[in-house]
């Protein structure tokens, strides 16, 4: 099969398959302040890390949401490791609620203060992120017309690392049970590792 992304066959594919092609994807389980101090919490499933040295994050929001507002005013984010213990109360902070209504307590989770920037952590995750923004980009199209979604990219000023999960010098992935994004309404858990090593 063979498709231009705007002449997809319905009949065959009702829902657009991207998603499940670009899977997993690690989930950006975001925590914002606004300038007002307004907390906002919120996961986004197009998110990744784009450098190591210095370490740099980046999620995108399809349209303007909380998280991108508060990012633009604070230029702060922090990121949170929704693990599968975590899932069901990361979901629920995907709701569409009023501004001023706790994601946190709607999830039952508790914030817990950063070190260096406003937006508090998610005190149940085992790993957080503490960014401040680099940039923020509008996304364009190939005919350079702006496609309404916004890339936020953050530098990490602050790491927080549950110590329980370090063995032998070495984070243990496997043990966090990290969850990802996959299509439509599908997850995976990273609960198996294997190792390849890099040819010569």
């Amino acid at each position: 099969m063979f498709y231009e992304p705007n002449a997809r066959d319905r009949a065959i594919l009702p829902h657009d398959p991207l998603k499940a092609m670009i899977a997993p994807r690690p989930i950006g389980w975001v925590t914002t302040v606004g300038s007002k101090g307004n907390v906002n919490l919120a996961p986004y499933s197009f998110f990744n890390a784009f450098s190591s040295s210095p370490m740099v994050l980046g999620f995108s929001s399809e349209g303007r949401k909380d998280s991108l507002t508060f990012a633009e005013e604070t230029r702060e984010f922090v990121w949170n490791m929704p693990t599968f213990a975590l899932r069901e109360r990361m979901n629920a902070t995907s709701a569409s609620l009023p501004r001023g209504v706790s994601e946190f307590e709607q999830a039952g989770l508790t914030a817990a203060p950063s070190r260096i920037v406003k937006p508090p952590r998610v005190a149940e995750s085992p790993c957080a992120l503490e960014c401040r923004v680099v940039d923020i980009i509008l996304l364009k199209d190939i005919a350079q017309r702006p496609i309404g979604a916004f890339l936020v990219l953050g530098q990490v000023v602050g790491v927080h690392i549950d110590e329980t999960f370090i063995r032998a010098g070495r984070l243990d992935t496997a043990a966090l049970q990290p969850i990802a994004r996959c299509g439509y309404a599908d997850y995976a858990v990273v609960d198996k590792l294997f190792s390849l090593d890099r040819p010569a």
